[in-house]
């Protein structure tokens, strides 16, 4: 599915909103008619004006974390102390938006030879969420692992759908990694640690020819790309979005 060359402004409305994790929700718009997007791109959220805000503050990039076949469109959110997240949370169902978008290049490869390595934490997970429906209702054949990161699972965003998802679809692949376990309520049995290279080389992915895909706070991203290049990973084989001030 084809973006517009140019992205363009729609009107939409407010659905519904959720805790999708501790102190982090998401939001479901209305899918105006003729707005069109890839599974990882992005678009603007305007909100209306409450009058003693700046004109600045009401104006926020999100991630599109809908798939583009899902009848919704989606965005998911760290709940700060900001005028936008403040305004955001308050907005009853049924109050007018605005969208422009949709914007980025963060989409899946073409070549399914190649598999595809998702790096991510924290709310850099929602293009992946995007991503990893949008394989799942195409029937992708790409293999597809994603490393997701969060101190502990209370934190993760999208964590049981994305486990429903993996049960669904035998390509797909989640290892989910808890740098702060010990602080969970829950007993953590799975992988510990922070993403690095010698984690992502613990599992069957065929370095070779894998296309990596980052997305999260800009240490992370700076970080992760100089330990796959540490590696041998081709700069042309790696691509990335920062998610700064979310």
């Amino acid at each position: 599915m084809s973006p517009p060359a140019t992205p363009a402004t729609y009107g939409s409305k407010l659905v519904s909103g959720r805790e999708v994790a501790e102190q982090t929700r998401s939001f479901q718009f209305e899918k105006p008619t003729g707005f069109r997007f890839e599974a990882g791109q992005f678009m603007e959220v305007t909100l209306p004006p409450p009058g003693d805000a700046p004109a600045e503050s009401l104006t926020h990039p999100f991630s599109i974390a809908s798939a583009p076949d899902e009848p919704r469109l989606m965005i998911a959110t760290r709940m700060r102390d900001s005028n936008f997240k403040r305004m955001l949370g308050s907005l009853p169902p049924g109050s007018d938006i605005s969208l422009t978008g949709p914007f980025g290049d963060l989409t899946m490869h073409e070549d399914p030879s190649k598999p595809a390595v998702f790096l991510t934490g924290g709310i850099g997970v929602t293009p992946f969420r995007s991503m990893v429906i949008n394989a799942e209702q195409r029937r992708l054949s790409h293999r597809i692992w994603m490393i997701y990161s969060n101190r502990r699972p209370e934190d993760a965003a999208f964590l049981e759908e994305l486990r429903d998802s993996e049960r669904r679809n035998p390509n797909f692949h989640l290892i989910p990694t808890m740098t702060r376990p010990e602080d969970s309520r829950p007993a953590w049995n799975g992988e510990q640690g922070r993403v690095d290279a010698a984690m992502i080389q613990r599992y069957s992915m065929d370095a070779r020819t894998a296309v990596y895909y980052i997305a999260g706070p800009p240490r992370m991203v700076q970080g992760m790309r100089a330990a796959l290049s540490g590696v041998g990973v081709e700069n042309e084989r790696i691509r990335s979005e920062e998610f700064d001030g979310y």
